[in-house]
């Protein structure tokens, strides 16, 4: 298929999801009240065999990661190879293995420490394409394939190679955008290749037609909902989804020292989509919850729609040359290799760390688990879902 023929099948795809009807929540769904008050069942209650389920729990406990508790010592560690790789947003330690288990919305289990604000890394991201996504709700965005240059025109985009690039396209990671933001060049996330004066001038694919996981162009997309919003995004993100969703108060998102804009006489920071370079979202675990709970009723929350059933179905359409990704930062189970256990419509939320949100409608759970091992998280998923009687 073409890339035009491809656009043109994704932008259909796009006008049918939206015009799907919102769904309410059954009467049965339990909402947590905001603040500590959250109702809690017994394992047995729910279905877990007791044994079990501690044993997978007492596996996440095991199978902490082995990046150091220090984390602008691990973003130095994990990044050494980087150039352009001095952290410019704050940082914090973190905790010991933490997580909280939900099943009907109730509280099952939890250990660690869930009330500790630790950052969240590229969960981040999540939060970030959800404000985005209340943006398109609203009518902010009109058209996902619209290019953003109509937003935000000047130098970020007045070159061939940049000036058709889509919301979509950033959204799924496949833009390709090729510039610097904060400082930061796009080659220098994660360069790929043994010769370091290469990565300047390697040819860089064409705009949707190769995915590649890159901060730079998530920080663009996050400057470019700032300028749709013209407030914010903490202050969007706040209203609009967490105190709505009975979050706490102690959760911040941040961006880099340098990344503040003038926007409407307001000097504003534009917040980072992680914690590559430091910043992004630092958020206790009891709030990563809650998100997930509004993810798994599908942006519903008690009698309100906190963002739409279409934009839901969108942020979990599969992107056509990364089909284990749909809008940044939701990470797929459609082809059942990520977490083989786990049933197809399940997805996750992920950040280094790792820090994820287990989202499984089928079996009515949302799982926190945070400093895990990266590759003990698809058995930690296995155990627990064995666990359920």
């Amino acid at each position: 298929m073409t890339v035009s023929a491809r656009l043109m099948s994704m932008a259909l795809l796009h006008a049918l999801v939206f015009l799907l009807p919102a769904s309410s929540a059954s009467a049965a769904d339990y909402v947590p009240p905001r603040g500590t008050e959250w109702a809690r069942h017994s394992p047995e209650q729910t279905g877990f065999d007791p044994a079990r389920l501690q044993s997978a729990i007492d596996f996440a406990i095991a199978n902490e990661t082995a990046r150091p508790r220090d984390l602008a010592l691990a973003i130095a560690l994990t990044r050494a190879r980087e150039p352009y790789d001095a952290i410019i947003g704050p940082t914090q330690p973190r905790g010991a293995p933490t997580g909280v288990i939900l099943r009907g919305g109730y509280v099952v289990a939890q250990w660690g420490e869930p009330d500790r604000v630790d950052m969240t890394f590229s969960v981040t991201k999540s939060f970030l394409s959800t404000v985005t996504g209340v943006a398109v709700d609203r009518g902010k965005i009109k058209d996902v394939d619209a290019p953003v240059r109509e937003v935000l025109p000047g130098e970020l985009f007045e070159s061939e190679h940049n000036r058709n690039i889509t919301w979509n396209q950033l959204l799924r990671q496949t833009s390709n955008w090729r510039g610097t933001l904060w400082g930061k060049p796009d080659w220098a996330d994660r360069p790929s290749g043994d010769d370091p004066f290469a990565w300047p001038t390697a040819p860089v694919p064409a705009p949707g037609t190769a995915y590649e996981y890159n901060d730079v162009r998530v920080n663009l997309l996050a400057l470019l909902t700032l300028h749709v919003w013209r407030e914010a995004l903490p202050v969007v993100l706040k209203r609009d989804v967490m105190d709505p969703i009975g979050a706490s108060d102690t959760w911040r998102w941040t961006g880099y020292e340098n990344s503040y804009v003038e926007l409407d006489g307001k000097r504003i920071q534009s917040v980072s989509g992680g914690g590559h370079w430091g910043g992004g979202m630092f958020i206790n675990t009891w709030d990563m919850a809650r998100f997930g709970l509004l993810c798994q009723r599908r942006g519903r929350w008690g009698e309100r729609q906190i963002y739409s059933e279409r934009w839901h179905e969108f942020a979990t359409t599969p992107t056509d040359l990364q089909p284990a990704y749909g809008v940044m930062n939701w990470f797929l189970n459609t082809d059942r290799k990520s977490i083989p256990a786990a049933p197809a419509s399940a997805f996750s939320h992920l950040g280094d760390g790792t820090n994820m949100i287990y989202v499984d409608a089928e079996h009515d759970l949302v799982v926190v688990a945070r400093w895990i091992k990266d590759d003990q998280r698809a058995a930690f998923i296995e155990r627990l879902l064995a666990a359920l009687e």
